[in-house]
């Protein structure tokens, strides 16, 4: 049985990202330490849903996914640029602009309100990195704010509601 997860914003080899803002002395020591978080987690039968941002605008980085365990999803970011895909599509499973999951919609950055009320449970997105909006709809995973690992909707704290 596989698990699910999520994360966002990975920005593999950003280095204005990873040693100004995120803390990291060089953008090798940021990388090697998501894929090491992530490879703790994720198994080889395990699904990811990587909610946008992977690099910022290169693709020169992507064959680190590669490395990465598990079936990867992606839904592109703003910093995913759309002339990458075909080279992206060589690391990962699929490419999209947002996914339908279990009630839930997956984005890159949050959609509006009322987007989501009547339609979703919840927006899962990332974007917004170290932000968190003050709303039970949101469920924000930037890797900042998860730990730099991939998460479960259970480690989210997300419970699905059962049908009746």
């Amino acid at each position: 049985m596989s698990t699910v997860r999520f994360i966002s914003d990975l920005h593999l080899g950003h280095a204005n990202m990873v040693i100004g803002l995120r803390g990291f002395a060089s953008v090798e020591e940021h990388d090697e330490y998501i894929i090491s978080q992530w490879n703790k987690v994720v198994d080889k039968r395990d699904v990811t849903y990587i909610l946008g941002d992977i690099t910022m605008e290169k693709k020169s980085p992507y064959p680190l996914l590669g490395r990465m365990n598990g079936i990867k999803h992606v839904v592109l970011g703003n910093h995913d640029r759309q002339q990458d895909v075909h080279e992206l599509l060589k690391y990962v499973h699929s490419v999209s602009g947002c996914v339908k999951y279990k009630g839930l919609i997956l984005t890159h950055i949050p959609i509006i309100e009322s987007e989501i009320v009547g339609y979703f449970y919840r927006n899962i997105h990332g974007h917004i990195h170290n932000h968190i909006i003050p709303n039970l709809l949101y469920v924000n995973v930037s890797c900042e704010v998860i730990g730099y690992t991939p998460k479960t909707l259970l480690e989210l704290g997300i419970v699905i509601p059962q049908k009746p």
